[in-house]
């Protein structure tokens, strides 16, 4: 599959922190933005309403074995969010390794 545009990157964003993006159980929504390798590593990023932030790292596409515990942050801005995202989608993956995530998980 592609990269997605800049463009579908900010929509996907703006109707998450809109709130127009709903969850399975009609809460709010999230948006995922994964990127990984046909013969293993698997990243994800996790954007839900509000700026709470989630990023994965699995050692296959089948999210099987995680490399770390997950990481988070909380009413990140979106456009910190949208940064992130473009960061993923440029396989800048120590760039967003490096940037203030939570401890307390």
């Amino acid at each position: 599959m592609a990269a997605p545009t800049e463009a579908q990157l900010v929509a996907a964003l703006a109707d998450v922190y809109s709130g127009k993006t709903a969850g399975p159980d009609g809460g709010p929504g999230t948006a995922v933005l994964r990127f990984g390798y046909d013969d293993g590593l698997m990243y994800a990023l996790e954007v839900a309403c509000g700026g709470d932030v989630r990023f994965e790292e699995w050692s296959d596409r089948d999210c099987e074995i995680a490399l770390a515990n997950p990481r988070h942050m909380r009413a990140l801005p979106e456009a910190d969010a949208l940064q992130l995202w473009r960061w993923l989608a440029l396989r800048q993956v120590a760039k967003i390794r490096s940037q203030p995530w939570l401890s307390d998980g």
